[in-house]
C-alpha cells in the first residue's frame, strides 16, 4: 500500500497548524498584537494584523483543505520570509535572546522549505485540488 497521499495530508495539516493557532490568538488578542506590530515597525498595524489573521487562518484552512495549494504555499513562504526578517533578527538580539530568536528564525526556514514542497510537489491526491481535477504538474526529480 502507498501511504505517500496519506502523509501529503498530514504534512500539509502540520505545516497548517502553526499558522491556524497562530492566528487564533492573534484573533483573541487584537489590541496587543497591534501593539507589537507597531513595536515591529510594520506600516499600517492596525490593517497588517488583519491582514495576517487572513493569510494565517484563511491559509492554514486552504492548505488543509488542499485548495489552491500551490498558490497558497507561495503565500505562505512570502507570509513567513516577512514575519522571520521583521520579528527575529537574531543577530540583533542580546546574548539571553540570542538562541531563541535563531531558533525561531530556523523554524520559520524550515516551514518555508515544507511549503516549496507543496508549492513543487502540489497537494497530493487527498485535496481540493485534485478532486477538482486541477492539473497535478507533478515535478520530476532527476
Amino acid at each position: 500500500m502507498n501511504a505517500a497521499p496519506q502523509m501529503m495530508l498530514v504534512g500539509r495539516i502540520l505545516l497548517a497548524t502553526i499558522f491556524l493557532v497562530a492566528g487564533i490568538r492573534k484573533l483573541m488578542a487584537i489590541a496587543g498584537t497591534t501593539a507589537y506590530m507597531t513595536k515591529l515597525g510594520f506600516p499600517m498595524p492596525e490593517v497588517m494584523v488583519w491582514v495576517a489573521l487572513i493569510v494565517e487562518i484563511g491559509g492554514g484552512l486552504a492548505l488543509i483543505a488542499g485548495w489552491q495549494a500551490r498558490r497558497v504555499a507561495w503565500l505562505m513562504i512570502l507570509f513567513t520570509a516577512i514575519a522571520t526578517l521583521m520579528a527575529h533578527r537574531f543577530w540583533e538580539f542580546d546574548a539571553a535572546q540570542y538562541a531563541n530568536q535563531m531558533n525561531h528564525f530556523l523554524k520559520n526556514a524550515a516551514i518555508m522549505g515544507g511549503m516549496l514542497y507543496i508549492a513543487v510537489f502540489g497537494p497530493g491526491s487527498i485535496s481540493v485540488d485534485e478532486r477538482a481535477g486541477a492539473p497535478s504538474r507533478r515535478a520530476v526529480i532527476t
